[in-house]
């Protein structure tokens, strides 16, 4: 039976900017976990501004969603599936049409007081000698996408008795970071900000789906609130903020 990260590994972060208490004027916005740097510097920028108050929840883009389809009071959703995206549209939950705002790449790391060698073309069970670290690969974008390229590498059936489960993507990057997994697979914007891991390997694109962040307002209580904070990320300041963090732009596609 494949494993999942203790409940404190794997749980929503949930985050106020600006305010403690969420009041009646309170932004809520829901975003993927990858999203936490460009998002944080996002509300700052905008609560320097007037606007606001912010209060963020940073999980799993899966875990998001079920969790504004069963009633959660959000403004803004951020993800990091154009899929969830469309689950929510497919019920109803969205107002007005979901935004690209940018693009990302998958890396495979290990911890970086024990790096470990391996290309693309080798097999990594025969290397691994611990646990692979995903975002859950059953529901997390970070693990769809981290499954899809294993598997068109011919890797997933050796790798997934070894695979741990994590909420979100940075929770799995953590664990590898504290070297409670042999290597993990996470997004290339994580794995840069993190000292406590090395880069194994790049994955090549062509192995998984575009991975595309879309952001779409999703009815909530602050329509305007979320609304300018959609348009600072789409924006030229949002923009830089994205290349800031290693984010390469949004690819063109058709909405979800």
């Amino acid at each position: 039976m494949r494993a999942t990260l203790p409940l404190g590994l794997a749980a929503a972060a949930l985050v106020s900017a600006g305010c403690g208490r969420a009041s009646p004027d309170t932004v809520t916005v829901f975003a993927a976990a990858s999203l936490r740097p460009v998002v944080e510097e996002a509300v700052a920028a905008l609560a320097d501004g007037g606007e606001g108050p912010f209060r963020v929840s940073y999980a799993g883009s899966s875990t998001l969603a079920r969790q504004i389809e069963a009633g959660a009071p959000a403004d803004l959703f951020l993800s990091a599936s154009a899929e969830w995206i469309a689950w929510l549209a497919e019920r109803d939950r969205l107002v007005g049409a979901p935004v690209e705002l940018a693009s990302n790449a998958l890396v495979v790391v290990a911890p970086a007081g024990a790096p470990l060698s391996w290309a693309p073309g080798e097999p990594l069970a025969a290397v691994l000698g611990g646990p692979l670290a995903l975002a859950e690969p059953s529901h997390v974008p970070a693990g769809i996408y981290a499954r899809t390229a294993l598997t068109a590498l011919g890797q997933w059936e050796a790798v997934a008795p070894r695979v741990v489960g994590a909420g979100d993507v940075r929770a799995a990057l953590r664990f590898v970071g504290r070297g409670g997994a042999a290597a993990g697979v996470v997004y290339a914007t994580d794995a840069r900000d993190s000292p406590d891991v090395v880069v194994v390997a790049r994955l090549d694109a062509a192995l998984h789906p575009p991975i595309r962040y879309l952001g779409a307002s999703v009815g909530g209580r602050d329509a305007g609130g979320a609304e300018a904070l959609l348009a600072y990320l789409s924006g030229d300041a949002g923009r830089a903020a994205f290349d800031r963090h290693g984010f390469a732009p949004p690819h063109a596609h058709s909405p979800p």
